[in-house]
């Protein structure tokens, strides 16, 4: 980043170092079982979904600079879309989960 960010000041001092801690472990690390491409691409989804202006910017920047393409941030955006449209309708209709997961071949 090259310097420390001014929201970083607004957050409480005590909770700093395990936030560092997280964010250093899971989101800045390239020894994690997702590629820091990957991440980005789920955070952005999530964020679309929040929503979050700023994660959703600075996800599409992050995902940008780790490779990724437009055409997969785009594809990233639709699936947290279509996640969210379906999940509305099982839970709206009140679909059965033990039907849903038999039908569609779960145990």
């Amino acid at each position: 980043m090259g310097g420390v960010p001014s929201f970083v000041k607004q957050f409480p001092k005590a909770g700093l170092p395990g936030a560092w801690a997280e964010v250093k472990a899971i989101e800045l690390s390239d020894k994690t079982a997702l590629t820091p491409k990957e991440k980005s691409l789920i955070s952005l989804a999530v964020a679309a979904q929040i929503p979050c202006s700023y994660c959703i910017w600075s996800d599409t920047q992050d995902a940008k600079r780790a490779g990724a393409t437009d055409e997969e941030i785009q594809e990233a955006v639709a699936m947290a879309a279509l996640t969210r449209h379906w999940s509305t309708i099982f839970n709206g209709m009140q679909v059965d989960f033990e039907t849903f997961k038999k039908e569609m071949g779960g145990q």
